[in-house]
């Protein structure tokens, strides 16, 4: 198709960028650190690391981990929320030439153990409030060096003892475990400070991250991201931020507000990453969920971007310490994981003056493969003009493109596009065209402006808080419970959430309760995957082929 989308970019945003500028991306984290050596890169619970601690602590990392025989290739497993041992570790991992695996730290032993089995991970760095999920699923697993951090391990002394002291013995978050032969993270870093690293060639299509998504046979699979495909969309969003860059006075440092799970490719690569290229220092927020917390980290600080999910810009808007935060500096909100409601884009611009930009992207596309101009002085309900160096066309079922003004599936060509899903050349090869395209399963429609418009999707995944679900998976759990006949998970409206989970149950047994099917669902879906709502029928509407009609549960019949 004409790229018509190019007729309006903002001036100063050019249609092609070099994105082999930087061969990978430790050439662009290294780049950073000597540039900007003496500036924060992280807060953190009130500390600040600077870019050059970063290079130090990730380069004795790094150097412990050759030491522990890790080679090229090998597969390290993240396990935390935001804290700054995240980007250490990830520098170093990738300083290592090894393959950051991004894990949720809320997974269940059964979603864990896939995770770890299907990656072959052989290392991990686990946060020790979630190390007694690791000890479950340790026997099963190729994992043979575990590395074991506390909350307040980069903290300076004494905040750091305090911190650890209060997490685990007055707050009482560390549930025991026991994982003989672990390290704890401070160790290895002092360790490493004994060895010298000896950096690998790494390469723009080496891979640097597997980022696991849903899978619509209810198995979760794993993107394949080289370093070409994470640099390139680092800097095409760093050439799509450049107008509002240009709103932040000469000299002063950008702030970003860090709120988006850093094991979650949007907040990874579009806050921790973008971040570090740009020079500037993010303000780390562990659990997004305890808004007053979020607010007293906010407090004192003048935020320049704030990327956020929808459900996090309207309960932040609404709440009463809302004000507490100076947000006259604001010139980024961002939002991407999940739609922006247009209710919450107009509260967020009544609080703050800055309107909320809406983003589209996939763990596929290492994010972001289309955005609204970033200049936008209001909301607009699309996703946006395809990103630079970026191709977006509708297709229809066999991949042709669809004519003029005619809905179809969404498919995305560009730098950032994965190479494939880890280990499965099949699925891979249905996820994409003859001609280099990926199909998103999002159906669109597009303007003649060039905006993109999602109106339904293509597969049944459901969206909640910005998290991919999908149904198969949570019918595959709730289906091995006793007295389940046959089962369907359908995602329904949420004013919060976007969406929720719906389940509906034809029982075998009718002594099958509610509460049963929450306990069972709880022990083996992270909170995200479990329904909201139950419900117990006689009978599931289908086809005349007896497959069940999703869409129907949908619409309530």
């Amino acid at each position: 198709m004409e790229k018509i989308w190019l007729k309006h970019y903002p001036p100063s945003v050019p249609a092609l960028i070099d994105v082999a500028e930087c061969n990978s991306l430790v050439a662009l984290l290294e780049d950073s650190f000597r540039k900007y050596r003496d500036l924060p890169a992280c807060k953190f619970m009130g500390h600040t690391l600077s870019f050059g601690e970063i290079d130090a602590l990730s380069t004795a990392f790094a150097a412990w981990l050759q030491a522990q025989g890790f080679a090229k290739g090998d597969r390290v497993a993240l396990m935390m929320p935001n804290v700054p041992q995240y980007p250490v570790a990830v520098a170093g991992v990738l300083r290592a030439g090894c393959v950051v695996v991004n894990v949720n730290p809320l997974y269940t032993p059964r979603e864990l153990e896939h995770q770890l089995r299907d990656s072959g991970a052989t290392g991990i760095v686990v946060l020790e409030n979630f190390a007694t999920t690791l000890q479950q699923v340790l026997p099963t697993v190729a994992v043979r060096k575990i590395v074991i951090t506390a909350l307040g391990d980069l903290l300076s002394a004494p905040k750091s003892w305090i911190v650890n002291t209060v997490v685990r013995h007055v707050k009482k978050l560390v549930p025991p475990y026991a994982l003989p032969g672990a390290v704890r993270f401070n160790a290895a870093l002092s360790a490493g400070r004994q060895q010298t690293l000896r950096p690998p060639a790494v390469g723009p299509d080496d891979i640097a991250v597997l980022q696991y998504t849903g899978g619509t046979t209810g198995i979760s699979k794993g993107a394949v991201l080289l370093h070409r495909n994470l640099v390139a969309n680092i800097l095409q969003s760093e050439a799509w931020y450049g107008p509002a860059l240009k709103k932040i006075p000469q000299g002063v440092q950008i702030l970003t507000a860090c709120a988006l799970p850093l094991y979650h490719i949007f907040g990874f690569n579009t806050n921790m990453m973008l971040g570090l290229r740009m020079g500037g220092c993010s303000l780390l927020i562990p659990n997004p969920r305890d808004l007053p917390a979020v607010f007293k980290t906010l407090a004192g600080e003048r935020i320049h971007s704030f990327p956020a999910v929808n459900t996090l810009f309207r309960a932040m808007a609404s709440h009463p310490d809302f004000d507490r935060v100076d947000w006259s500096q604001l010139v980024i909100s961002v939002g991407g994981g999940m739609a922006v409601h247009s209710a919450t884009a107009q509260l967020w611009l009544e609080k703050t003056g800055c309107p909320i930009v809406e983003g589209y992207g996939l763990s596929e596309t290492s994010p972001t493969a289309s955005c609204n101009p970033i200049d936008s002085t209001s909301f607009s309900g699309t996703i946006g003009l395809p990103m630079p160096n970026t191709e977006m066309k509708l297709v229809d079922e066999v991949g042709n493109e669809v004519p003029p003004g005619t809905a179809g599936e969404i498919a995305i060509r560009g730098p950032q596009v994965m190479a494939g899903y880890w280990q499965r050349p099949e699925e891979t090869a249905q996820a994409m065209t003859a001609d280099g395209f990926f199909r998103s399963g999002d159906i669109g429609t597009v303007d003649e402006r060039g905006y993109f418009k999602i109106i339904d999707r293509k597969k049944d995944m459901i969206k909640v808080s910005g998290f991919n679900v999908y149904p198969n998976e949570v019918e595959e759990v709730v289906s091995q419970l006793a007295g389940v006949a046959e089962c369907a998970a359908v995602g329904v409206p949420d004013e919060k959430a976007g969406e929720v989970i719906k389940l509906v149950i034809v029982r075998s047994n009718e002594q099958l309760t509610e509460a049963a099917v929450r306990a069972h669902c709880e022990a083996l879906l992270a909170g995200y995957k479990r329904p909201r709502v139950i419900e117990f029928r006689t009978e599931m509407p289908k086809t005349n082929v007896g497959k069940i009609l999703r869409r129907v549960l949908r619409d309530g019949g």
